[in-house]
C-alpha cells in the first residue's frame, strides 16, 4: 500500500494567480475531489466531485460574517484576502484574509488528512484588536449546487439512537424541486426529538449510485439544512442559529473556529458511501492507541443486571463468573459511589474501596472500567464532594437549585464546563478517578454538556430575555434561550479539551460516550472517545435497530449494545439475544450468575466465536446493510466481507412473524466468478459451496424454524474459477 507521503507527492495541486488576482487550489482523496478558488473578498468551492464522475458546480461564494458588535456598536467588516498568509500544501488549502478595522483574520482553510475518504473544512476568525468584539454566527459550510431540473436526487441521514431508536431511524427520501428539509443536533439529544448524527448525503439517480456527503465533527448545537429548486441544490452546515440572534465574545487575541465540516464523494450508495467513510473515521478520527489493540472492540459485562444495589461481594461474584465466561472487561456501573458529585466508592458496599477489584480483574488478565457522571453536583458534604449548596460552587451550575433541592439516586445539577474553574477542577477530578481507581476505562453518563445557562458572568452570553434563575432537576428541561448555541459551544469544546488532557495522562485509557444511551453520537466524540453506547433501550429489536442506523456512517467497533435480561424460552432465543449485541462492541447487562448452565456454556461458545472470528471482521471488514431496516416482524440482516482475506459472515434475525421460516439475502462486495464456501453456525446440514453471482443475485437462503432465532453464516472464498 502506498505510504502516506507517496500518496501526498502524487496529489495534484494548482497554486496559480489569475489575470484577476484570484488564486485556485484543489484538493484530492482517492474519492474525493474539491476545486478552490479566492477572490480579493470572499472564496468559494466551486467544484465537488467523485473522482472521475461528473462534478457537482458550487455558483456560490462563501458568505463571509459581515457585521460585528463592539461596545455596544454595529461595525460593518470588509475583507481582504492576504496573499502573503495564504497558503496551498499537497494535503491542505488555507486562504486568509483580513478585516483592518476592527483588526480580524480569516482562515479558510481545507484538508485531506487521509489518502482515502473526505475532506475538511473549518473556517477560523482571530481577534487581533486590542478590544472585546462579539461575533454573529458564521456558518461553517454553505452550498449552491447546480442540479438539472430532470436530474432525480435523493437525501438520507440517520436518528441517534437516544433513549429509544426512533421508528424510522435510516431516511431515506425523494429530493424533488421545492423539497426542504432540516437537521439538527445536540449534546443530549431529548427523547421525541428526532435529533439526527449530523450528516447528510445526497445521491443522484444513475448506474454509479454517485453522489457526496457532509458532516460536522461538533457535539452541541448544530442545523444542516439542504433545499431543492428546480435548477439548483442549496443549503448550509454549521451552529444552529436556533433560537437565535447567535452571538459570541472574543477577546482580543482569542479565537473562533466553525466546527470543522467533512465533505466527500462517493458511489455505489449508502453501504459504497459507508465502506469510505467507516474507514475514514477510523483512521483520521479514532485514537491510533486504540485500533494497536487486536482485541478491540472488548467483551463486557456490566454491572447494571444487578442496579443500585451492586456492592463488593456481588462484583466478585460477577467479575469471577464473567472471566470464565471468557469476557475481557468488567464494567460497574452506577451504585458503587458515595452519592452523586461525591465520586468516591460508598463505604458500606465497597468497604475495601474499588482497587482490590481492579486488582482482581487484572489478575485475570481482563480490565476494569466504571461508570461517573462527573460533570453533576450533588448535596453531599463528604471532603471531596461537590456540594451543589456551598457558595462557592453554585456559580459553576447552569442554575440555581430551588429550597430542598436534592439529585436523583445517580442524577445531579449540571456544572456549565465552559467556566475555566469547573473544567479546570473537572480536569482534575477525572484524572484523580482513572488514577486512584486504576482504571482501564471510565464511561460517562447524563446530561454531561450543558445547552442552556442562566448564568450572566460566564464566557458565553447572556440569554435575552434572561432565563430562569431557579429550576430543579439536572437543568435538561431548562427551554433553549437565545445564549444556548453560544453555552453549548463553549461546553463542548471545553469538554473536548478534558478528554484530550484524560488521554495525554492515560494514553491506553478507553473512553466510553453514554449520555443516557445514545444521545451524543456524532463525529466530535468519536474524535474523543473509543465507542457509544448507542441506545438507552437494551432489548434484542431496539439494539439490532440502533446498530443498523449508526453503522451506516461510524465503525462498528465502536458501537456498543448493552444486552439486557430479556425472556428467553430456549437456547435459540438466548443465542438470538446475544446476536443481537454482537454485531459491534458487545456489552452483557446482566447478572450472569444467575444464568443456567446450558445459558452458560452456550454463551462460552458464542464468546469464543466472537474472539476467533468475528472480531476480525467487525475491526477490519466492509459491512452491508442486506435487509430493510429491522422491525422485529419480519427478517432482517447484516453482512461483513473482508475481500483482502476472503472472509465474511451473515448476521440472519427472524422476527415475529408466522409462517416465514426462510428468506434469501442478496450479498454484497463478492467476486461474481469466485466461490465460496457457507457455514451456518447452528444449521451444518445446510452447508454447501456457491458462488458470487448467485449469492449476489438470487441471495443467500436461511431457514429458522422458530420465530425470534437466529443465524450466523461464515462466507469463505474458495479460489478463482474460470467461465
Amino acid at each position: 500500500m502506498r505510504s502516506l507521503a507517496l500518496w501526498a507527492a502524487l496529489l495534484v495541486l494548482t497554486y496559480g494567480v489569475e489575470a484577476d488576482g484570484q488564486i485556485t487550489a484543489v484538493v484530492r482523496t482517492r474519492q474525493t475531489v474539491v476545486h478552490l478558488e479566492a477572490a480579493t473578498d470572499t472564496p468559494r468551492l466551486s467544484r465537488l466531485q467523485y473522482e472521475g464522475l461528473p462534478a457537482w458546480i458550487n455558483t456560490a461564494s462563501e458568505p463571509l460574517i459581515a457585521t460585528l458588535e463592539t461596545a455596544g456598536q454595529e461595525i460593518p467588516l470588509h475583507w481582504t484576502l492576504n496573499r502573503p498568509l495564504s497558503r496551498v500544501t499537497p494535503t491542505s488549502v488555507t486562504f486568509v484574509y483580513d478585516s483592518a478595522s476592527p483588526r480580524l483574520r480569516l482562515s479558510w482553510e481545507w484538508e485531506a488528512r487521509s489518502e482515502s475518504g473526505p475532506v475538511e473544512h473549518s473556517i477560523r476568525i482571530e481577534n487581533l484588536d486590542a478590544h472585546e468584539i462579539w461575533l454573529p454566527l458564521q456558518d461553517s459550510f454553505d452550498f449552491h449546487l447546480q442540479v438539472s431540473p430532470q436530474q432525480s436526487l435523493s437525501e438520507m441521514h440517520i436518528d441517534k439512537g437516544a433513549g429509544k431508536p426512533t421508528k424510522i431511524g435510516t431516511h431515506l427520501d425523494d429530493v424533488p424541486s421545492g423539497y426542504l428539509w432540516e437537521g439538527k443536533s445536540s449534546s443530549y439529544a431529548r427523547d421525541g426529538s428526532d435529533e439526527i448524527i449530523p450528516w447528510f448525503m445526497v445521491e443522484r439517480e444513475g448506474p454509479s449510485h454517485d453522489g457526496w456527503y457532509a458532516g460536522i465533527e461538533f457535539s452541541g448545537r448544530t442545523h444542516l439544512v439542504l433545499q431543492r429548486d428546480s435548477a439548483s441544490l442549496y443549503g448550509s452546515v454549521g451552529l444552529d442559529p436556533d433560537p437565535g440572534p447567535f452571538r459570541t465574545r472574543l477577546r482580543p487575541n482569542e479565537v473562533f473556529q466553525s466546527p470543522t465540516v467533512l465533505l466527500g464523494g462517493f458511489r455505489g450508495g449508502p453501504d459504497g458511501l459507508g465502506n469510505i467513510l467507516r474507514s475514514w473515521v477510523r483512521q483520521v478520527l479514532n485514537n491510533p492507541e486504540t485500533w494497536k489493540n487486536p482485541e478491540y472492540p472488548l467483551l463486557v459485562n456490566n454491572t447494571w443486571g444487578a442496579g443500585m444495589q451492586i456492592d463488593e461481594a456481588h462484583a466478585m461474584r460477577m467479575l469471577r463468573d464473567a472471566s470464565a465466561l471468557g469476557l475481557e472487561m468488567f464494567h460497574i456501573d452506577a451504585g458503587w459511589f458515595r452519592g452523586v458529585g461525591d465520586w468516591y466508592p460508598d463505604p458500606a458496599k465497597f468497604p475495601h474501596g474499588l482497587v482490590p477489584i481492579a486488582n482482581e480483574a487484572h489478575r485475570r488478565g481482563m480490565k476494569f472500567g466504571i461508570w461517573v457522571n462527573w460533570a453533576q453536583a450533588g448535596v453531599d458534604t463528604n471532603p471531596g464532594a461537590l456540594n451543589a449548596r456551598n457558595p462557592a460552587i453554585r456559580d459553576w451550575l447552569v442554575a440555581d437549585t430551588p429550597p430542598g433541592w436534592s439529585p436523583k439516586e445517580f442524577v445531579g445539577r449540571t456544572m456549565d464546563l465552559g467556566v475555566p474553574a469547573v473544567q479546570s477542577y473537572a480536569q482534575h477530578e477525572v484524572n484523580r478517578i482513572v488514577t486512584d481507581y486504576d482504571l482501564d476505562m471510565l464511561e460517562h453518563d447524563g446530561y454531561l454538556v450543558a445547552k442552556n445557562c442562566a448564568r450572566t458572568d460566564h464566557p458565553h452570553a447572556n440569554a435575552s430575555p434572561p432565563q430562569m434563575s431557579v429550576v430543579g432537576g439536572s437543568g435538561i428541561a431548562m427551554p433553549d434561550a437565545s445564549n444556548s448555541t453560544d453555552v453549548d459551544y463553549h461546553t463542548v469544546n471545553a469538554y473536548y479539551d478534558i478528554y484530550s488532557g484524560l488521554r495525554r495522562k492515560h494514553p491506553g485509557l478507553l473512553l466510553e460516550i453514554c449520555n443516557d444511551g445514545g444521545r451524543m453520537v456524532d463525529f466530535g466524540t468519536a474524535a474523543h472517545g473509543d465507542y457509544f453506547s448507542i441506545t438507552d433501550s437494551y432489548d434484542p429489536l431496539s439494539n439490532r435497530r440502533a446498530f443498523y442506523d449508526a453503522s451506516h456512517l461510524l465503525p462498528p467497533a465502536m458501537l456498543e449494545a448493552y444486552v439486557e435480561k430479556w425472556p428467553t424460552s430456549s437456547t435459540e432465543q438466548f443465542l438470538y439475544m446475544l446476536r443481537s449485541g454482537m454485531m459491534g462492541w458487545l456489552t452483557i447487562m446482566q447478572d450472569t450468575t444467575a444464568w443456567t448452565p446450558e445459558q452458560h456454556a452456550a454463551a462460552r461458545i458464542e464468546f469464543a466465536l466472537y474472539k476467533k472470528d468475528l472480531r476480525p471482521l467487525i475491526r477490519d471488514a466492509e459491512l452491508y446493510h442486506v435487509s430493510q431496516r429491522p422491525d422485529g416482524i419480519h427478517w432482517d440482516g447484516i453482512e461483513y466481507f473482508d475481500p483482502k482475506r476472503g472472509k465474511g459472515v451473515l448476521f440472519a434475525f427472524r422476527g415475529t412473524q408466522q409462517n416465514d421460516p426462510s428468506h434469501s439475502f442478496v450479498l454484497q462486495g463478492l467476486r461474481p466468478d469466485d466461490r465460496y464456501r457457507l457455514s451456518f453456525r447452528d444449521h451444518s446440514d445446510a452447508n454447501r459451496i456457491a458462488y458470487g453471482r448467485d449469492l449476489s443475485t438470487q441471495g443467500l437462503r436461511v431457514v429458522l424454524r422458530q420465530p425470534q432465532t437466529s443465524e450466523l453464516v461464515s462466507v469463505d472464498e474458495l479460489a478463482s474459477h474460470p467461465n
